[in-house]
């Protein structure tokens, strides 16, 4: 129980549960805690390309200042500024998905990391994410994503290739911008962008399809021409097949945190954001149309695909061994293109910025 204290009377579902989860771990500033898991699987809204969510921790320790999912503390009556402090790990993960899969048809997309990042430090002392994927290796004609801004996602690489041989799985890297200060101010705690496009490498060398997300683009932060073109050469230079694109949407949650970031960094910028996110979490309109049509522009320019590409699944066992040894091709610096319309990053989740892959967050 937290510090030893008993749960508030108050306090119910997800808060109690908060309240009652025992310290597994604490740093200078970072606590880590165990939660109880009813369920490891989320369901999305319509119109999503993954039909379910898999976050194994609440709370995220790389402290983007812009990520939307900081609400979700709001639900254990924690404060949003805590989203970075207080990281739970969910508890019985295997176990509860082994059961809940069975209830899932093989074509229904699951996404991993859409709130949270699964690679973040406290995947190196309790590894629920690898307890996750270790399932799924087990699992047939599956459809996975994985979202991360961490190298750590390469300790996964045998894993990955394990579960690739019998599902479809791919790798959704984030890199907002390739500007190690600007980085580091806007993720605080988060791997450098250089580590980032190392991971990519050393992924898409492995044959496991992996993209860019340089979500979320932040108006007049890091969607210019120039900075966008930078980005999509280097992910293709490194082996990426695809590149996102979601812009800034801000939850009241995340302006608490990320107005201040403004005023502290670009202060000559803070009114602009305060006329058009104050009162509304999006931006839609000619900005919007621009910033789609300059990525789609950019994509074309470097051969990238909007999306991962997509793989049809074997009738015999030889066909299969072939699908995968063709992935490798798939990761190739000049895919064909295709002219799906520009795709937010699952996340453009939190950690990628996306704002139409909230899953249910209330859930443990």
């Amino acid at each position: 129980m937290l510090f030893g204290d008993s749960p508030s009377p108050g306090l119910v579902g997800i808060a109690r549960l908060a309240a009652e989860s025992e310290v597994l771990e604490s740093k200078r500033v970072v606590q880590y805690f165990e939660i109880g898991s009813k369920s490891v699987l989320n369901m999305t809204r319509p119109g999503l390309p993954f039909k379910w969510t898999i976050n194994p921790y609440r709370g995220c320790e790389f402290a983007c200042r812009y990520c939307y999912a900081r609400y979700t503390h709001e639900f254990m009556e924690l404060s949003p500024e805590e989203f970075e402090d207080k990281i739970y790990a969910k508890s019985n993960l295997p176990h509860v998905l082994r059961r809940e899969l069975k209830r899932l048809a093989n074509d229904e997309g699951i996404a991993i990391g859409t709130a949270t990042d699964p690679y973040q430090p406290a995947e190196r002392r309790f590894e629920r994410t690898r307890s996750i994927l270790e399932v799924f290796a087990t699992e047939k004609k599956r459809s996975l994503s994985i979202t991360t801004k961490s190298d750590l996602v390469k300790r996964d690489i045998p894993l990955l290739l394990d579960i690739a041989k019998h599902n479809q799985i791919f790798v959704n890297m984030t890199i907002t911008t390739l500007d190690t200060s600007l980085a580091r101010a806007l993720e605080p705690r988060a791997p450098r962008p250089d580590l980032r496009l190392q991971t990519v490498r050393a992924l898409a060398e492995a044959g496991i399809p992996v993209g860019v997300f340089p979500n979320p683009i932040m108006p007049l932060i890091s969607d210019s021409e120039k900075d966008l073109d930078r980005l999509a050469k280097a992910a293709r230079d490194h082996g990426a097949s695809y590149f996102g694109g979601g812009i800034l949407f801000l939850m009241p949650s995340s302006r608490r945190v990320f107005f201040p970031f403004v005023e502290e960094h670009f202060p000559h910028l803070i009114r602009r954001y305060r006329e058009r996110y104050e009162s509304h979490a999006y931006i839609n309109g000619p900005y919007r149309d621009m910033i789609r049509d300059r990525v789609r522009g950019i994509r074309e320019r470097y051969g990238l695909a909007s999306s991962p590409p997509n793989r049809e699944w074997p009738t015999e066992p030889e066909q299969q061994q072939h699908l995968f040894e063709s992935a490798t091709m798939q990761v190739c610096p000049s895919p064909p293109k295709q002219s799906s319309p520009q795709q937010a990053s699952s996340p453009s989740s939190p950690h990628s910025g996306s704002r139409r892959n909230t899953s249910a967050s209330q859930r443990a």
